[in-house]
């Protein structure tokens, strides 16, 4: 039983949700999909995945009143999970909880609470943990040390858009850990690097709960990219001040340096009136991808806040592209470890400045080591897709196993 907001792959949760569903279904699994949304993905039934729909939409599409409430608490979702869980459940059956903070609402936890020890909660963001997803405070520019919802948490306005927003979202965090029983016996918190685990420890769930199983990547293109022979910065992904574009830009246009942003978002626009030399490509497939790429000297990643994975890094850094991120980021500290690029403060533009001036005239033997070492090293920072469906399987393998043999000891 997969659960997740979103049917269709409209955001990196989703689209490793589907990846999951297509491992699941190769090996013969059968699995159900409970969505938040219309269950209107062609894909699904090719697949052969039976879908269970809530018919719901999100909560920014939705009346101001009815987001306030219903996006808190949904009792129509508890009921769905409710009913689903009745009706299917058996020892066998193992639950795969992916996002649910856009639709479907700490409700469901609820339901799932009778089945915890074959549940699993996949930590896309870091929702189960911190109010705002994300452990960074928005106002300060920092990354979030506080406990959540402690007093500390509670006085601080971190919230990208207001305080009664923040306060919004603590109360519903305080609902979320009253549906979700931190006690309770759950299969496990799946955590996508071994930073953002610190956090989940740090609200409250047990460390043995709490497992690390990187995401899949896969590399863009076969062959490496000679980024000793390129002048263009590349960047991969959605076009938004909170991804730290707009610094990008800036930093490019001062350093004089070819841009190529690949990628929708709300500052398409702005960015093609004001900045007519960045190369807009807008959203491309990944074998398109690839083909964007093979001019490209480095790609640069310069998140405001503290991203989980970054699981552009590992695609590009597969590819040979030396890689420049935030140094907020989960992958920062191995990318500077393992040689494949290096970090840098977003918040502060004279850094940002010296990276992209570093990269572009660093002597090319220099790159030629740093592409070498990326295309022998990112498997450091990334599972591949079958290594990460052979972790999933062996997991839910394992509580299936003792709850099956649980029924029977109980039968003796």
């Amino acid at each position: 039983m997969v659960i997740n907001d979103h049917s269709r792959p409209n955001g990196g949760a989703a689209v490793l949700m589907l990846a999951a569903l297509r491992g699941l279904r190769a090996r013969g699994v059968p699995v159900t999909l409970i969505t938040g949304d219309s269950g209107d993905n062609p894909d699904l039934q090719a697949l052969g995945v039976e879908v269970v729909a809530a018919g719901g939409a999100d909560l920014l599409a939705r009346p101001k009143l009815q987001a306030a409430t219903r996006g808190m608490h949904d009792p129509a979702a508890r009921r769905l999970v409710e009913e689903v869980v009745a009706r299917r459940d058996g020892p066998g059956t193992v639950y795969h909880v992916h996002n649910w903070s856009q639709i479907l609402t700490p409700a469901i936890f609820e339901a799932l609470r009778p089945v915890a020890e074959r549940c699993f909660l996949h930590a896309h963001d870091s929702f189960l943990a911190c109010p705002n997803g994300m452990y960074m405070d928005y106002r300060h520019h920092d990354i979030c040390t506080r406990v959540p919802l402690g007093a500390d948490c509670l006085a601080t306005h971190c919230d990208k858009r207001s305080y009664p927003h923040k306060l919004w979202r603590v109360a519903r965090h305080a609902l979320l850990w009253r549906c979700l029983d931190r006690s309770a016996p759950w299969g496990g918190v799946l955590a996508i690097h071994p930073r953002q685990a610190e956090g989940f420890v740090r609200a409250g769930f047990p460390a043995p709960m709490v497992r690390v199983v990187r995401n899949p990547a896969t590399p863009w293109r076969a062959t490496r990219v000679r980024a000793e022979e390129n002048r263009t910065l590349v960047y991969v992904g959605r076009l938004e001040e909170d991804k730290g574009v707009m610094d990008l830009v800036r930093a490019a246009a001062r350093t004089g340096q070819h841009l190529r942003l690949i990628g929708e978002g709300s500052l398409r626009a702005r960015i093609a009136l004001d900045y007519p030399d960045v190369a807009l490509a807008g959203w491309q497939s990944a074998e398109a991808i690839g083909a964007l790429v093979a001019d490209a000297r480095a790609l640069v990643m310069p998140s405001h806040h503290p991203e989980p994975f970054g699981l552009v890094v590992a695609e590009a850094s597969a590819c040979g592209l030396p890689v420049l991120l935030s140094d907020s980021g989960a992958l920062a500290g191995d990318v500077e470890r393992l040689g494949l690029g290096m970090a840098f403060d977003v918040h502060d533009p004279a850094a940002l400045d010296a990276a992209l001036v570093r990269i572009r005239d660093m002597e090319a033997e220099h790159i030629g080591e740093i592409s070498e070492n990326a295309m022998r090293r990112a498997g450091q920072l990334a599972n591949t897709p079958e290594a990460w469906i052979g972790v999933l399987v062996d997991l839910f393998e394992a509580a299936a196993g003792r709850a099956i043999a649980g029924r029977r000891a109980a039968a003796c």
